[in-house]
């Protein structure tokens, strides 16, 4: 059974919180996936057997909170990351976000470095809105996209259509954080199926290259894809948080 926080915007945010030592683990989840999907569950085991305190939750338009998916955006998943990080954690803590969950985790740093005491991204997908999105459109769907406010895209991983907005389009514009500098302070690891046919490879290398930081470590895995939930990628990931300095 979930809990809600309400954040500041009035959305009602559902969450999952298990108690113990820090620094704390959150889970981001990904592009209308929710806190239920293997490898928040996964997390959630590890950090009950190691008694680390652990966090997942759902944005709004996601899973068990409120507002519909649609009239979402990177901006309000990002502030509904920050309404439950600063209001439900205590002390600095590593983000593991996963796809769109990574580019959310990244807009946290950013915004409060200090609250982050290790970053782990698996398959991160910063400013795909642009970058996967955008670019991928033809000139008739931006026309479509521009003139309704709206695009059906077909699902790999639901049988509903993606619906995607101008809104979440324009919105991510405002987020990217690949065109500005992009100081990390803290140790960070990055996870990359090369099978991935979501978030392509390069977009890993390209976020490595582009970071700023002392501690930046790119794992590639040889045939891996995008949900990248095999018990030996889950392992993968577990360790690493494991091998994170104590903050």
């Amino acid at each position: 059974m979930s809990n809600h926080l309400e954040t500041a915007s009035g959305r009602k945010i559902a969450y999952h919180r298990v108690p113990g030592r820090g620094p704390g683990v959150v889970f981001l989840g990904g592009f209308k996936s929710d806190m239920t999907g293997t490898k928040a569950l996964h997390l959630q085991d590890w950090a009950e057997r190691q008694g680390r305190a652990f966090l997942r939750f759902d944005y709004s338009g996601h899973g068990a909170s409120s507002e519909r998916f649609e009239d979402g955006a990177i901006g309000d998943w990002a502030e509904d990351a920050l309404a439950v990080i600063e209001t439900l954690t205590e002390g600095p803590q590593v983000l593991v976000g996963s796809s769109m969950g990574g580019w959310i985790a990244l807009l946290v740093s950013r915004t409060v470095p200090a609250k982050v005491a290790g970053l782990v991204t698996i398959a991160a997908a910063p400013d795909f809105t642009e970058r996967g999105f955008w670019a991928g459109f033809s000139q008739s769907q931006r026309d479509i996209l521009l003139r309704d406010g709206r695009i059906e895209l077909p699902s790999d991983y639901a049988d509903q259509p993606y619906v995607i907005t101008r809104r979440l389009i324009e919105d991510g514009r405002q987020r990217l954080v690949l065109n500005q500098p992009l100081p990390l302070p803290f140790p960070v690891r990055l996870f990359q199926g090369t099978a991935d046919t979501d978030v392509p490879m390069q977009w890993a290398l390209d976020l490595l290259a582009h970071v700023r930081g002392d501690d930046v470590r790119l794992t590639l895995v040889k045939g891996a894809d995008h949900r990248f939930s095999t018990p030996e990628c889950l392992e993968m990931v577990t360790q690493a948080i494991e091998a994170l300095p104590m903050v």
